[in-house]
């Protein structure tokens, strides 16, 4: 008997420095899922590359794809707009595809919100937590690019952000990367047997 089923959408929220976006481009590149790729009107970091680490456009580009309603979701975050586009997540979940994304707490209420039948199906939501605060300011500080004004308000920001874990349906409170990772996989493949997945 074949079966088919319907993609997941895992939603994968934290302050940064949780590790969210590590764990959801690593499932991607081992193939347990797809990565969707938000737009940004923010300048790109060195590194970082048109297509694979954000789809970046300008604040005239953003604003146009805002009116022609192409977004899933979007918001304003420190000055700069965010978003993700509806085809880079219908497209895969439709086709029976997984599709990781990793989101702030804003955007992650837009698309709870969201009324299409096809998305509502497909999500499920992950929290990803650090262990204590002292942990979170050593991740953010870690990446030694930033101002110290930047790392005050991004760590004003995460604490709010964290206010905010009792909305999701699974919270991972970080410890190593090789743990984190082998729940997360493990989230991935018990949600891909859900039930209501399989028509």
């Amino acid at each position: 008997m074949t079966q088919e089923r319907t993609g997941m959408l895992l939603l994968v929220s934290g302050p940064s420095g949780s590790g969210k976006t590590t764990l959801c481009r690593r499932s991607a590149d081992d193939g347990l899922a797809n990565y969707a790729v938000s737009c940004t009107t923010r300048t790109p970091r060195d590194g970082e590359t048109n297509g694979e680490d954000y789809f970046f456009l300008s604040t005239e580009e953003f604003q146009q794809k805002i009116a022609d309603q192409a977004f899933i979701e979007y918001a304003e975050v420190h000055g700069n707009y965010y978003g993700t586009l509806k085809s880079e997540v219908t497209s895969n979940i439709s086709q029976g595809k997984d599709v990781v994304m990793d989101i702030d707490v804003q955007g992650a209420e837009l698309i709870r919100a969201c009324g299409d039948p096809l998305i509502q199906t497909a999500l499920v939501e992950l929290f990803v937590m650090p262990p204590d605060e002292a942990e979170l300011l050593k991740r953010l500080t870690g990446r030694g690019t930033d101002s110290q004004a930047i790392i005050d308000r991004r760590m004003e920001n995460s604490l709010a952000e964290m206010m905010q874990w009792t909305k999701y349906t699974y919270c991972l409170v970080s410890a190593d990367k090789e743990t984190d990772y082998s729940k997360f996989k493990a989230l991935l493949v018990t949600e891909s047997l859900r039930v209501s997945r399989i028509h």
